[in-house]
């Protein structure tokens, strides 16, 4: 039996675990009965669907985890609770067809919605993986945006951000897809962007992976520019390859670096708090790894992309008493 990574200790009794990581639609089946037993043995096992290529990662409010795979054009849905799998794909579509699924978030209906960064269009599904709409589809086919990468909703304020990360811009989308503003230009100083991709929202702001200036932006609803985390480098807290972001219950940043194989974690003034990872196979450890997220239970998710996986830790922080908050 493999060993698992030891806990990482942190400061003031916090931890990161390590939970797991899964790969195919075998994993998330459960063990199969008698039954479905003897018909394997019958008929042979089923061809079970594996990730090829997976990029990004959303996480619904019942713990399915919603995985974007630009190699297999689609997108994975594994729901453990349920032991349930469903790929989704629409590549064979004559209308609206989905190439290079790369980005993904959810919304407070459990819908969610897919960047395209091939066809320019933002796809939504319900949460049952129904098919809605296409926004940014445009007459003949074509799709409004350049390439658009990160996408993050706002339920209550029925706002949704995309980059364009071929313009180097925000888009702030109507739930209809219709633009009411743009945020950034072109550059490096603060509140420009250099091929933004990954977005996340929290309570104040909008946080930019803003990749080619190897940082990551801290910006207003509005767009005012509020921080950014990072500079490049090859050396602990420096960014070289920001991929995924996400965030937990103690408002700490994770930020995941593609090319050294590790996710490190900020505070909101940008200093370094702690990093996990490494480059490798094994378990804890990641290759090329891309999306990350954070859920409700501060359970995180990495794409560990050319491992063609999934890794799942926990992080323990202190309790709200301890954080001085109310219970």
């Amino acid at each position: 039996m493999v060993p698992l990574p030891p806990d990482l200790l942190l400061e003031g009794g916090r931890k990161l675990t390590y939970e797991r990581s899964f790969s195919t639609e075998k994993e998330v089946r459960g063990k199969p009965g008698f039954w479905a037993k003897v018909l394997d043995v019958v008929a042979g096992e089923p061809d079970y669907r594996e990730m090829i290529r997976p990029y990004s990662i959303a996480v619904d409010s019942h713990g399915r985890a919603i995985i974007t795979d630009p190699g297999a054009k689609g997108v994975h849905i594994f729901d453990f609770e349920q032991h349930k799998y469903k790929f989704i794909q629409r590549a064979e579509k004559d209308n609206d067809p989905m190439l290079a699924p790369q980005c993904v978030a959810v919304d407070a209906q459990d819908n969610f919605y897919v960047t395209d960064s091939e066809s320019g269009k933002i796809f939504v599904f319900d949460a049952s993986g129904k098919f809605k709409h296409a926004l940014g589809s445009l007459k003949g086919g074509e799709g409004y945006f350049k390439r658009p990468t990160g996408i993050a909703v706002d339920s209550a304020a029925q706002k949704i951000y995309v980059t364009d990360t071929l313009r180097d811009q925000i888009f702030v989308l109507d739930m209809q897809g219709q633009v009411m503003q743009t945020i950034g230009k072109t550059g490096t100083g603060n509140g420009e962007f250099h091929f933004p991709t990954e977005l996340r929202l929290d309570d104040r702001s909008l946080m930019v992976v803003d990749a080619m200036n190897f940082r990551v932006q801290l910006v207003g609803r509005d767009g005012s520019f509020e921080g950014a985390i990072g500079q490049v480098g090859d050396s602990a807290g420096n960014l070289f390859r920001p991929k995924g972001i996400g965030l937990d219950s103690e408002g700490h940043l994770y930020i995941v670096d593609g090319l050294w194989g590790v996710v490190q974690v900020f505070d909101r003034e940008g200093h370094l708090l702690y990093s996990f990872g490494g480059k490798g196979k094994g378990l804890g450890e990641f290759q090329l790894p891309t999306g990350l997220f954070v859920d409700h239970n501060d359970r995180i998710f990495v794409v560990d992309s050319y491992n063609r996986r999934v890794q799942v830790f926990r992080y323990y922080g202190l309790s709200k008493q301890a954080r001085g908050a109310t219970p």
